[in-house]
């Protein structure tokens, strides 16, 4: 539990410390939209060297739905502790990954006071993914979109994965 809590401390006062860095020098909307770049390639080399630890003993993967299950169980339950709590594809390449509960959003009220706050908090996580499935060899796209709090859901399509995220 006290790991959790340092994970999601950690986190927000990232998301803190580049928001107030690019803020002071942002002149524009253009520039200020940097900060989830920057999120975002954050959580793209820590996924990349996450997925390389987890998956050391792990046979290979037969197909990306294959991978795609990893990521929802095996990746999710060692950053978060717990699996995705939903998996979609279409079968030709687009995936949608759905968290109820998701962990870096349940510090925020749950109704839409804060909806346009969340996409910063979910930028580092969107990375995270995208680095694990660079490392496994899927080149992918991932977005993330909150309809209310603390839920997410991240769709990613061919690859292009999109994160949604649900309360």
């Amino acid at each position: 539990m006290a790991d959790d809590a340092l994970f999601e401390f950690l986190h927000m006062e990232m998301v803190a410390h580049v928001y107030k860095e690019q803020a002071s020098r942002a002149e524009t909307e253009q520039e200020r939209n940097t900060c989830v770049s920057v999120l975002e390639g954050m959580g793209f080399r820590v996924g990349q060297g996450l997925i390389e630890r987890i998956t050391k003993d792990t046979p290979s993967f037969k197909d990306d739905l294959d991978m795609m299950k990893f990521i929802c169980k095996d990746f999710w339950i060692n950053i978060f502790k717990k699996q995705i709590d939903n998996l979609r594809t279409n079968h030709q390449g687009t995936y949608v990954l759905q968290d109820n509960k998701f962990a870096l959003l349940t510090q925020f009220s749950n109704g839409k006071q804060y909806l346009e706050e969340a996409p910063k908090y979910l930028a580092f996580s969107c990375g995270l993914v995208r680095g694990a499935l660079s490392n496994l060899g899927l080149d992918s796209v991932v977005t993330a979109e909150v309809s209310t709090m603390p839920s997410c859901e991240c769709p990613l399509y061919r690859y292009h994965f999109h994160f949604t995220c649900y309360l």
